[in-house]
């Protein structure tokens, strides 16, 4: 045995190992272990695991075409911003999910909340391992993940844009690509059936170049550019919308993390964490509770949690002061027209709640602490901004009552300052090599 692997065994044994000491063995942690199986199926979305699928809505994902005009007066002004205000087909997926930063936003200033067509609410979520989530945003507003894109799609904050004019640019410029899927394509060049969308013209436009305000339409019901359409050519539109939304999210279903130093710990790897790390480890699944929300392989258990976040100023825009979270989200899911009941999903897995609980109110969804570490800015407001800044917060019990609503579910933890360090030392050896190169970019 050398010198160098003595010191090591040495240390590991001060930090406690499998041998009886303070440190729980391997098996504690078992539960844990990161799963390189394929995520299960989606129901709602047949397309989800075909490769024509995803490579189409790995396209999509970097085209910025689909979307409306940019509306914040800081477009332009901010360096980070996507272009001018009024300019439209400037917003992609890739714009607010950087794929060479981890799939969340390092584009956007402050590296917070993001500036796509306007500032939006709410941090980007990260995209990895989203195979694994059935209720997605931060507030399980939406019950699938083409579901989801379909609400940035038409988001005004977003991409600002809507269905008919994206079911014309699907026709347009990816026609053969999307009937070798979906088969044919409505007639979405009959201007008699289907009136003929520009981008500066779809979703929300610009009443007033001198001021904040905004003419807004694109869903159906909603706006002139539906008139006179009629239902089954309506439908027809929706059901093309939604068709690019399931190729996005086969496209999405393939970005995983991958095997983090922690992973090759728990397989017999000695070596692959450092004595810190071990005893933030133990403090992870002990005295530090985080398992009681970041449990299974990808360290999220998916629920929605009240964790006592004072809402504060954010990048150049104020966080909603009024967000009450998934007691608002989950409430519209049964009523939603595109939910996993409608006529537009491929199957029902039961994942709709039957009833809002009542201790939703400042709930949100439970991040995987997956390929976190390096991240910008953490929590659903961005407002915290180091891994050391979360397990502070944590500590401490979260912020006194008042400022947010429900109930907060933490109390103080009563770390030491050291213990602290060792956790956000574990915490950082949770990341794993991301998803593969290829998925990096817009396919050739």
């Amino acid at each position: 045995m050398t010198a160098h692997r003595a010191l090591l065994v040495a240390l590991l044994a001060a930090c406690g190992t499998d041998t009886g000491s303070p440190t729980p063995p391997r098996s504690a942690f078992a539960s844990l272990r990161y799963d390189n199986a394929a995520p299960p199926p989606d129901v709602s979305n047949r397309y989800g695991d075909d490769p024509a699928a995803a490579k189409l809505g790995q396209t999509l994902f970097f085209d910025a075409r689909l979307s409306g005009q940019l509306l914040d007066p800081d477009n332009g002004e901010l360096a980070g911003s996507l272009g001018t205000r009024g300019m439209p087909g400037l917003v992609s997926c890739s714009s607010c999910h950087v794929p060479k930063t981890g799939f969340v936003d390092t584009r956007s200033p402050g590296q917070q909340i993001s500036l796509a067509a306007q500032w939006t609410a709410r941090k980007a979520p990260m995209l990895l391992e989203s195979a694994f989530v059935s209720l997605f945003n931060w507030d399980g507003e939406r019950d699938s993940m083409w579901r989801q894109t379909i609400g940035v799609m038409e988001g005004n904050r977003e991409f600002n844009s809507g269905r008919l004019f994206i079911s014309e640019q699907m026709f347009h410029i990816y026609r053969n690509d999307y009937e070798a899927i979906f088969g044919a394509m409505p007639p979405l060049d009959d201007t008699t059936r289907f009136p003929a969308i520009a981008p500066e013209n779809t979703g929300c436009v610009i009443a007033m170049a001198t001021v904040e305000q905004y003419i807004c339409h694109g869903v159906p019901g909603d706006a002139a550019e539906y008139d006179g359409m009629a239902p089954d050519d309506q439908t027809a539109v929706t059901r093309v919308m939604v068709n690019a939304a399931k190729a996005i999210a086969a496209y999405q279903r393939q970005l995983r993390c991958g095997d983090s130093r922690f992973d090759k710990w728990i397989d017999g790897d000695d070596a692959a964490l450092d004595a810190s790390e071990l005893r933030g480890a133990a403090l992870f699944i002990g005295k530090a509770h985080c398992t009681d929300c970041h449990s299974g392989p990808n360290l999220t258990d998916y629920q929605f949690h009240n964790v006592g976040l004072a809402p504060k100023h954010v990048a150049q825009a104020f966080v909603d002061q009024g967000d009450d979270g998934a007691e608002t989200g989950l409430a519209g899911l049964a009523a939603d027209p595109l939910n996993v009941q409608s006529e537009f999903s491929d199957g029902d897995d039961g994942r709709l709640p039957a009833a809002v609980p009542a201790s939703m109110a400042g709930a949100f969804r439970t991040p995987s602490l997956r390929c976190d570490a390096t991240h910008p800015s953490f929590m659903h407001t961005a407002q915290l901004r180091t891994l050391d800044e979360v397990v502070a917060f944590h500590n401490s019990g979260g912020d006194p009552a008042g400022p947010y609503p429900g109930q907060s579910e933490l109390e103080p933890l009563a770390l030491t300052d050291d213990e602290q360090v060792d956790l956000t030392a574990f915490l950082a050896a949770l990341d794993g090599p991301g998803p593969d190169a290829a998925l990096l970019s817009a396919p050739q």
